[in-house]
């Protein structure tokens, strides 16, 4: 990392896990704190191991932490019964084959498929339906079961998300929800001679079958297990059956037919936040160019204010990881990246080296701990864990639960649109809190002028409510621009595990 910078790069994008180890014993931590020294905008992953709590390790507040979510394209499987009537369902099966008016099975006792043994009782040249709810692990064993018999093609009724942002599709077929199977189940279950089709290969692009973005089941939650003082991950960016170059030689993550035919490509589809975090890299390239004269917080702040937190239905972003309830900033961060708002963010939250210093400074460590980081003698003579940062968590230790808390935050923002403008305050608050915004009405004359201001926030540290959340946006009055900062009031990592 430190040869990157010394070789001129302006952004780093790494989809690495990092330790969740104090910030003087992690390398990639110190080798980012002094990328954003020299104006190197560093870009981590959120981490592949939600969706429990307390799963970022990356802490740092000097790097975007990035989690990950599904696009608005869904891989169909069309299976269309005898009687006409149509179910969108999943696949991504790498193939076309002709399953065409084949008789559909089911039987509850062969729909557990759960053995070589029990589908050999299956018809030859059928469709045959199996359950797999409450057990999830049975998708990977029945490819081979299914490979062992002689039916044609599978409808597999399951409720595992994790199915969705899957390329393991060995065998023609389909997944449809236990709501969907209803209707499937019973017409195979009435009729004399039931009957279906299934159509592969089609891709739906828009709000129907499921709203996008939605928060990924694997995604890290926060908040950070290295700091939870500032909240992570930052931003949400697609990371889902993302289009990614391949190695055609090698048979890892490689789509299979069957047992052993491994089909070679160039491109693959891959899952994770190592897949979100050079999206956020790319958006980030992108506003350099366009405003080289920003700083990193300024890059970051413009991505993390302009994210949307609503999905394509204008409704919140969904967890999938819990029934699509809705999804929480300890998920989504601000929300999701939204490139063209970032270009023109009306206002940023920007900070300087020696803000990052003044937040070290604060952490109680030692002067050798402190310049492992720094590699300066900064002054700390100013200690601050209060950055200039575009959202806000306020948390309570696990021996802190049932204590009331009075904290305030104090921000600074940049005018950075053309001429003057004027911002008043809409809030959102976390439920069970009290949050005061001192001023409530922002007024620049000038483009990079900068105003402040304090957010006061009263809560109780109740271990059955968190995390609550809610919003501060600055919204122009002309409507152009809307500055908007999540607010998270959560137990810390130690209420995790």
């Amino acid at each position: 990392m430190d040869q990157a910078v010394a070789d001129g790069v302006d952004i780093i994008s790494i989809s690495l896990g990092t330790p969740g180890t104090s910030w003087y014993e992690n390398p990639i931590a110190v080798a980012s704190f002094g990328a954003r020294e020299k104006g190197v905008l560093v870009c981590f992953s959120a981490g592949n191991r939600g969706p429990s709590g307390a799963t970022v390790r990356t802490g740092i507040p000097w790097a975007v932490v990035v989690g990950a979510g599904t696009v608005d394209r869904w891989f169909s499987g069309t299976v269309t019964l005898g009687n006409g009537k149509s179910i969108t369902g999943w696949t991504t099966f790498p193939a076309r084959t002709p399953i065409r008016n084949l008789p559909l099975v089911y039987n509850e006792t062969l729909s557990a498929c759960n053995s070589t043994e029990l589908l050999a009782e299956a018809p030859s040249h059928s469709i045959i339906i199996c359950n797999t709810t409450g057990d999830d692990s049975l998708i990977f064993f029945l490819w081979g079961y299914l490979a062992d018999s002689n039916v044609r093609a599978v409808i597999v009724i399951s409720e595992d998300n994790s199915l969705l942002r899957s390329n393991d599709f060995q065998f023609p077929g389909a997944i449809i929800t236990p709501a969907q199977s209803v209707e499937v189940v019973s017409y195979a279950s009435s009729s004399t001679s039931p009957t279906a089709s299934i159509d592969f290969q089609q891709t739906i692009i828009g709000t129907e079958p499921r709203a996008a973005p939605a928060l990924s089941d694997f995604s890290s939650r926060g908040p950070a297990l290295s700091y939870d003082r500032i909240l992570k991950p930052d931003i949400m960016a697609p990371g889902v059956l993302i289009l990614a170059a391949n190695n055609p030689y090698t048979i890892i993550r490689a789509p299979i037919i069957g047992k052993n035919v491994y089909l070679s490509s160039d491109y693959n589809l891959l899952s994770g936040t190592s897949m979100a975090c050079p999206h956020i890299a790319g958006v980030a390239a992108l506003l350099k160019a366009a405003h080289p004269d920003w700083s990193p917080s300024a890059i970051q702040s413009a991505m993390m204010t302009t994210a949307n937190h609503l999905d394509n239905t204008n409704q919140p972003i969904k967890d999938s990881a819990f029934n699509y309830r809705n999804a929480t900033p300890l998920g989504i961060g601000s929300g999701h990246v939204d490139p063209n708002r970032a270009l023109d963010p009306g206002l940023v939250y920007d900070a300087s080296p020696q803000d990052f210093v003044n937040l070290v400074c604060s952490r109680n460590f030692t002067r050798e701990q402190t310049q492992t980081i720094t590699r300066t003698s900064y002054n700390c003579s100013s200690p601050s864990s209060d950055l200039n940062y575009p959202s806000f968590i306020a948390v309570f230790n696990n021996d802190e639960r049932g204590m009331t808390f009075n904290q305030t935050f104090h921000r600074t923002v940049t005018n950075v649109a053309d001429g003057a403008a004027t911002y008043k305050v809409k809030l959102e608050k976390p439920a069970n809190t009290r949050v005061r915004i001192q001023p409530k009405t922002l007024v620049f004359q000038k483009k990079y002028e900068k105003q402040s201001y304090s957010l006061n926030i009263r809560y109780r540290g109740d271990i059955n409510a968190f995390p609550t959340h809610g919003s501060l946006t600055w919204v122009e009055e002309t409507g152009k621009h809307v500055v908007r900062s999540p607010i998270v009031v959560s137990g810390g990592v130690d209420n995790f595990g």
